[in-house]
């Protein structure tokens, strides 16, 4: 009886040593970097790349966003601060933008910075297939990326995670 209880404690431990080291094989994303003009979004852990996507960006895709409107994704460094789901979306993250600088930017030529930036998924839509969306700039700013590659960031990227865009 007693073997058979420490067979037990033993078989308990080993499980539970499973699921912890599951859980440290999360990676912990510190650093989301897009690279525009390689239509790149990569996921980072103290300067190395764990993972990329190709992602597609504004209709205008050379230049920094300006004002509201101009349909350019923006460039600088800006943190995820929240999440939601979308019925046309799928799921997305909101980006920070505009940050002070662009903030002052946009006052000094008098115009609307813009907002609601954010890293979404594709359509679902009848007429146009995913791999559609996916081949091209389509976005009035945001960064989309395919359904599958989207599911995945929203669950490797937590909120207050630092993004940089670049040209």
């Amino acid at each position: 009886m007693r073997w058979l209880l420490i067979l037990l404690c033993l078989s308990f431990t080993a499980s539970a040593n499973a699921t912890a080291t599951a859980a440290q094989d999360v990676p912990s994303i510190d650093k989301v970097l897009v690279i525009k003009s390689e239509r790149s979004l990569h996921l980072m852990r103290r300067g190395e790349t764990l993972k990329s996507y190709r992602v597609s960006l504004g209709k205008q895709a050379k230049g920094a966003k300006q004002r509201e409107g101009d349909l350019r994704t923006p460039e600088g460094i800006y943190w995820i601060d929240w999440r939601k789901t979308s019925e046309k979306y799928q799921l997305s993250l909101h980006i920070s933008y505009p940050n002070a600088r662009d903030q002052a930017h946009a006052r000094a030529q008098g115009v609307a910075p813009g907002g609601m930036i954010m890293i979404h998924g594709t359509p679902l839509d009848e007429e146009y297939p995913e791999w559609f969306f996916h081949t091209l700039d389509w976005t009035e700013g945001c960064i989309a990326l395919k359904n599958d590659d989207m599911r995945e960031i929203w669950k490797l990227v937590k909120d207050g995670t630092l993004i940089e865009i670049r040209p």
